[in-house]
């Protein structure tokens, strides 16, 4: 297992500091890497998720138990952090960046992970989860970062009505169920356009990340690393075993929730006016850390 963990890993690290490297000496211009995370994030990622949710065979009735525990454990995480707003009170601008580092997830790192681990059958069940869980942390995240006089609902829900992520996984879970037949070119034509698509958004993930903030708050980024990398995994496998979810589900939910915060959680703290700087640090940071942590969480479920 060990050498399977580390099979794992290390493609990632290399193809993450790749795309850090190619970064920093200026390999394509600025708008190279704007260019490649649409291309992925609209089309090459969404193919991926739904080509994944399309021809996997996926039991529903035995994931109610894991979609439970994982609302359970996104529930309790951003309850406490709003808890202990109270008793430190402190900026929607901060607020909404550990809210941030604590409940979202990069999910180019985490399917990765768990293609290589689990195959086709594991990233099936990661695909559900996104499909459930990519809505719920995107509200949380922009009403954290939103004073309470100027919450509004409406657009955020429209514009995840609109999230390619939420609809492929959507479109792929419903004519799965429906036992639609596709036509294997298009099956094939989503195959050859997913192959592309991990890769490409971990060259993005490594060209994303910034060091210059991380000798500031370095204790607010220590305690979200800590928390979101360690604490995280070891409440959803204490709320996982509770309710008695299925050892590969189980393995999923906990990798899931040991991933790095997502990239994206930078573009939407600036939108925002949170502090963007801080939220910068903190993606970069935990990606790195993640590197020790992932294979330590994988180590200590098997």
């Amino acid at each position: 297992m060990l050498q399977q963990m580390m099979l794992a890993v290390i493609p990632l690290i290399v193809l993450i500091a790749t795309g850090y490297g190619l970064k920093q000496v200026n390999f394509f211009e600025d708008g190279f890497w704007h260019g490649a995370e649409k291309l992925n994030y609209y089309l090459l990622f969404p193919a991926l998720l739904l080509h994944t949710t399309l021809t996997a065979h996926i039991e529903f009735s035995q994931l109610k138990r894991p979609i439970l525990s994982m609302f359970v454990v996104v529930a309790s995480a951003s309850t406490f952090l709003y808890a202990l707003r109270m008793f430190k009170p402190m900026s929607a601008a901060r607020f909404g960046v550990h809210m941030q580092s604590v409940v979202r997830f990069n999910t180019y790192i985490g399917l990765a992970l768990v293609a290589a681990l689990y195959a086709k059958q594991g990233m099936a069940i990661l695909a559900v989860l996104l499909a459930l869980c990519i809505p719920v942390v995107n509200v949380i995240s922009v009403l954290s970062l939103m004073e309470r006089q100027h919450m509004a609902l409406r657009p955020v829900l429209l514009s995840l009505l609109k999230n390619p992520l939420i609809l492929s996984c959507a479109v792929g879970i419903s004519l799965n169920l429906l036992n639609v037949p596709i036509w294997q070119g298009i099956l094939q034509v989503l195959k050859i356009s997913a192959a592309s698509s991990l890769p490409l958004g971990l060259f993005c993930v490594g060209a994303a990340l910034q060091f210059k903030q991380l000798h500031k708050d370095l204790w607010a980024l220590s305690l979200d690393t800590f928390a979101r990398l360690l604490l995280m995994p070891a409440l959803a496998y204490t709320v996982a075993n509770h309710f008695a979810v299925p050892q590969l589900s189980l393995q999923v939910m906990v990798i899931f929730f040991a991933l790095p915060t997502a990239s994206a959680s930078y573009i939407l703290t600036k939108v925002l006016n949170g502090d963007s700087q801080l939220m910068a640090a903190v993606i970069s940071f935990q990606t790195v850390c993640a590197a020790l942590t992932l294979p330590l969480v994988i180590w200590c479920m098997t």
